[in-house]
């Protein structure tokens, strides 16, 4: 056993055990599935690590020697592999170019394997800069560790009823009830999941939206007021200004109704005005982490000259150097195997295949490098689940596609058209490891700052991350397959006949496929994305003037408002809708609490964890319709083998959905306020 230190009162506490790892791997196949059905949905991913926590906690309780240090581990490699699930913002694309037909499973599980580890490492040395010394909130890793130490009964504020087996509770609850909601509009079909209502002025169109999913009210709880307003501010600058302005100008099809010729015009318009906000953010942000990230460089190069302090202190241990330089050497080679597999059923000639190779591998490399500490920042600065991976995928997406355009051109390889299309493939499949790389920056801190609060073995924590990736990549593949079997997805379709109107949206893969694609035919709208950036300048000087003039306590998030614009509304609205009701209970329980802070701590646990549950339960239920759905089509049955096929009951379907909307609104809202009394 460790020699015990009096400053170190864990010290010699079991961490990563056998059956902390089991149980990891169990969350990790729910959440990640979970993950994978709301990003193919909405665009949209939550943050696993709370709900994993609670669960951890719940079950380990039963078991003799549990503590919140194996608790913290089990989080940690559960949230991971949840992590890991933004893989689909960029890898379904390959489906909608035409060039893949399914998820073969190696390809996608070694590259999100080598991806994600990639991802853990390059963050390891920024650990001291960005979590012991710096000031960022790490609002879900802080949510966590309170969580963590509630639960276990080692916090100074741990009340009656506020453990882990209560917030196990909260999770049950929205589980349930979005469950129930999802069931009965995905599955029955007996009420419907939007409605809205569409208005002309002259010849504008306009569209006042709205969303019924309990999930998407759970993650705008989650987003918060200020993300809420900015979502808003884009969906005006969507449907009250551009959608309007180019239906004004452009004459409506005589053959087409005024609905369907608005969202042509939004998709083909608009969304790229949106993708152009989303990318100047992410720029921006990296622009603004030039000092954090060349400091954790500073500190990473110290220790492997030999120059920084290594310390004995078990809670400031990471994992070593030489660890780290042999684990990206491989994962550098486990890359480059996966390039070589992918670019060889092309059939080019050995030099233009090895040289493809080496640079798919170099700039995956070198991106998620750059990327890594602009992804834990931002995490760090605004959550897991609100940091903008999407728009770090933009702008890599357009690096990579350029600079493999240059070396198509410059050899002669778009001489046969058929080799065009194959490199717009590689640029997507490249473009998925560096989602990879960027998921897990972005998760590595957040967790790191768990187990910072907690005490937690810092190198014992990146080993459950390494375990976390490697599970959840077994994950990925089976469940994308059975989702796109399934559902299908927007522009591709495994099936003639199927409904589209239950297609995944999938909306980053459609953009980055579509980006990909007018890159390489040189028909790219780059003016609606200069115009999008526009937009994203005008509105990152408003930002920094809120700031400035405020102190800080108002702001408005550039990255949101391009969400606004490029997300249909109908998924945006529920959104804006459950960051509002977080912002006005907030408020009451001020106003009538006497205790107001204890009351608003109780009253955020319940809510996170009753969000989560909103989104989990929605989430699963969309992937048992999956499974019923292909067993169904395997059969030879139908596409909606559960739907009740009701007559004339569009308008009912809308009623009954808006209803239950407001139904689970309210058990959400007293759940809250009840836990705040």
């Amino acid at each position: 056993m460790p020699q015990l230190h009096t400053r170190d009162p864990y010290a010699g506490w079991r961490e990563l055990t056998l059956r902390g790892m089991i149980l990891g791997a169990l969350i990790t196949v729910v959440f990640t599935a979970s993950n994978v059905y709301l990003g193919l949905k909405v665009g949209l991913t939550f943050a696993t690590s709370i709900p994993a926590a609670v669960i951890s906690m719940a079950v380990l309780k039963f078991f003799k020697g549990s503590n919140i240090l194996e608790n913290n581990m089990v989080q940690t490699q559960a949230s991971a592999a949840g992590t890991l699930s933004t893989i689909i913002f960029v890898l379904p694309g390959l489906l909608m170019a035409g060039y893949w037909n399914g998820f073969p499973f190696w390809q996608t599980t070694l590259l999100c394997v080598s991806g994600g580890i990639l991802g853990v490492i390059f963050t390891v040395p920024l650990r001291y800069a960005m979590v012991v010394k710096s000031s960022l909130p790490y609002p879900e890793g802080v949510a966590a560790a309170e969580i963590l130490k509630v639960g276990s009964g080692e916090h100074e504020d741990a009340e009656q009823g506020q453990s882990g087996d209560s917030g196990v509770r909260e999770i049950l609850s929205g589980g349930l009830l979005a469950g129930l909601m999802s069931f009965l509009s995905g599955g029955l079909r007996v009420i419907s999941d939007s409605a809205s209502y569409w208005f002309k002025a002259g010849n504008a169109i306009f569209q006042l939206p709205m969303g019924f999913s309990l999930a998407l009210l759970g993650a705008g709880y989650l987003v918060g007021l200020t993300g809420g307003i900015a979502i808003l501010v884009g969906i005006f600058i969507a449907w009250g200004g551009a959608v309007p302005y180019f239906s004004n100008i452009i004459p409506q099809p005589s053959d087409m109704d005024m609905t369907a010729f608005a969202m042509q015009l939004w998709k083909e318009k608009v969304r790229f005005i949106g993708a152009g906000t989303i990318g100047i953010a992410a720029v921006w942000t990296l622009i603004m982490l030039a000092k954090p990230m060349a400091e954790g460089m500073r500190l990473s190069f110290g220790t492997f000259s030999g120059s920084g302090s290594a310390s004995a202190e078990r809670t400031e241990q990471d994992l070593s150097p030489r660890s780290m330089i042999l684990i990206v050497l491989g994962m550098m080679l486990l890359l480059g195997f996966s390039f070589y597999h992918f670019i060889a059923a092309a059939q080019m000639s050995a030099g233009i295949a090895w040289t493809l190779v080496v640079v798919c591998t170099l700039l995956t490399s070198v991106i998620g490098f750059l990327v890594a500490a602009a992804c834990g920042y931002m995490a760090g600065l605004v959550g897991s689940s609100a940091s903008p991976i999407s728009g770090i995928g933009i702008v890599s997406i357009v690096v990579i596609s350029l600079v493999l355009l240059a070396v198509g051109e410059s050899s002669g390889l778009f001489a046969d058209e058929g080799n065009r299309q194959f490199m717009l493939a590689l640029t997507l499949f490249c473009g998925s490891a560096v989602i990879c790389v960027a998921s897990i920056s972005n998760d590595n801190l957040q967790d790191l700052k768990t187990g910072y609060l907690v005490k937690a073995t810092p190198r014992l924590q990146q080993i459950a991350l390494i375990i976390g990736c490697v599970a959840g990549a077994i994950v990925v593949s089976p469940v994308l397959e059975l989702l796109y079997e399934a559902y299908g997805f927007t522009g591709a379709m495994p099936r003639a006949g199927m409904d589209a109107s239950q297609a995944l949206a999938a909306p980053q893969a459609t953009l980055m496929t579509t980006i990909t694609q007018g890159i390489f035919a040189h028909n790219l709208q780059w003016n609606y994305i200069f115009t999008g950036v526009g937009i994203g300048v005008a509105l990152i000087i408003v930002d920094f003037i809120l700031k400035k003039s405020s102190g800080n306590r108002l702001a408005l998030p550039v990255l949101a408002v391009g969400m606004g614009i490029y997300l249909p509304p109908s998924v945006n609205m529920p959104i804006v809708v459950g960051a509002f009701l977080a912002a006005w209970l907030k408020s009451r329980i001020r106003t009538r609490s006497g205790d107001a802070e204890s009351s608003l701590k109780r009253a955020d646990r319940t809510g996170t964890l009753f969000a989560a549950g909103l989104i989990v339960g929605e989430s699963l239920i969309g992937v048992a319709m999956a499974f019923v759905i292909a067993v169904s089509v395997t059969n030879g049955g139908s596409d909606a083998p559960l739907a009740l096929g009701l007559k004339n009951w569009d308008t009912a379907a809308s009623w009954l959905g808006l209803a239950g909307f407001l139904l689970g609104m309210t058990v959400f809202a007293r759940r809250i306020l009840k836990a705040a009394r």
